[in-house]
């Protein structure tokens, strides 16, 4: 038995518990609803992908927070972003017009090359957009098995919240694009993104294996996840088919040119492959620390880095990546090529740049 002294305390503090937590609860702001708050060291902020828009690179990362640059990478700009909500990719299919995907569904786009943003989609919606379409196909096909299983999946998007991420977005041009995420989550939309349409049924993946990136080389469409899990676009079966890969890790990347592919991802393993994903070579990194962005340079080279912000070059005819020295190595989850023989790589603490010699 507590002495009256303990048992005072002990209703004092489960008192202050009860009422920080309705202070808190009565002052909760929906990330989807705050927009991202301006900093002036969004800069040096987390950074989790940065791309070209046109000659203006674009960054994205946690709390919304979106950066442009116009004289490649030296200072940046924060834009106007209607979210706060972490954002893990961006793509710009031409100059001005760009799509950012996120954390709770979040689907982003800028017409006015990356200085303001709004919303077309979050996860609120995403649930019942695949009850709809779903279930539009099983009224018209009721024999069809699979289309009750989707629905029901829809339903669980629904009961579950808007917390479902996309991890990364492409676009073909200003009207066809996807977002792609967890648990086999993928949208397409072929307008710009004023609706989207799930794709679930037409991507192999009965898992529902995250899909982690998506990327087109020039003459294929590719998608890579976890579990060695690769895909690429078929359009005679218009669906996401099955390349087999000797890596049973997940893939957190795609890059290549037309006639190759390489894949990168779990505890420093890398593929290439010359003939669309039918053989692969490993390419020996000497690491066990994952790779989290590439970048096809000027000199047809492939460079990937890591998270521990290793620099790995890949020569033609060498199987081993040379890693290349560097000052002030930090994590990297993006790169681009920023012209005039500049590299710009963002990550855990922001925006940096380097010779891309």
């Amino acid at each position: 038995m507590c002495s009256f002294n303990k048992c005072v305390l002990l209703v004092l503090c489960a008192t202050l518990t009860l009422v920080q937590g309705v202070a808190q609860a009565a002052s909760f702001v929906d990330v989807l609803e705050l927009p991202a708050k301006a900093s002036a060291l969004a800069q040096r902020s987390p950074l989790l992908d940065v791309t070209r828009a046109g000659e203006r690179l674009v960054a994205v990362g946690q709390r919304g927070h979106i950066l442009y640059s116009d004289d490649a990478g030296q200072s940046w700009q924060q834009a106007a972003v209607p979210v706060s909500a972490d954002l893990n990719a961006v793509h710009f299919p031409t100059a001005e017009l760009g799509w950012a995907v996120g954390n709770d569904g979040v689907i982003l786009h800028s017409s006015d090359a990356g200085v303001t943003w709004n919303k077309q989609l979050d996860g609120r919606e995403i649930g019942a957009l695949l009850v709809r379409h779903y279930g539009a196909l099983a009224s018209a096909e009721p024999a069809n098995e699979q289309w009750p299983l989707l629905v029901a999946e829809g339903e669980r998007l629904t009961a579950d919240g808007a917390d479902k991420p996309f991890l990364d977005v492409w676009f073909a041009d200003a009207k066809r694009g996807y977002a792609v995420g967890v648990f086999n989550l993928i949208l397409a939309t072929r307008d710009g993104g004023q609706s989207w349409t799930p794709l679930q049924d037409r991507t192999d993946n009965p898992q529902g294996l995250h899909l982690n990136a998506i990327a087109f080389t020039g003459d294929a469409l590719y998608l890579a996840g976890e579990q060695g899990l690769l895909r690429t676009w078929d359009a005679e079966q218009e669906r996401f088919v099955a390349i087999a890969t000797p890596y049973q890790g997940s893939y957190f990347g795609v890059i290549g040119r037309p006639g190759e592919v390489l894949v990168y991802g779990l505890r420093g393993h890398v593929f290439h492959s010359r003939d669309g994903g039918q053989s692969w070579t490993q390419r020996d990194t000497e690491l066990q620390v994952s790779i989290t962005a590439g970048v096809l340079d000027d000199g047809g080279r492939y460079q990937l880095f890591t998270q521990a912000g290793h620099r790995l070059l890949a020569s033609n005819g060498q199987t081993a990546l040379q890693i290349l020295p560097q000052q002030g190595q930090s994590p990297v989850a993006g790169a681009v090529l920023a012209g005039a023989g500049a590299l710009v790589l963002v990550g855990a603490r922001g925006a940096r740049t380097l010779s891309a010699e």
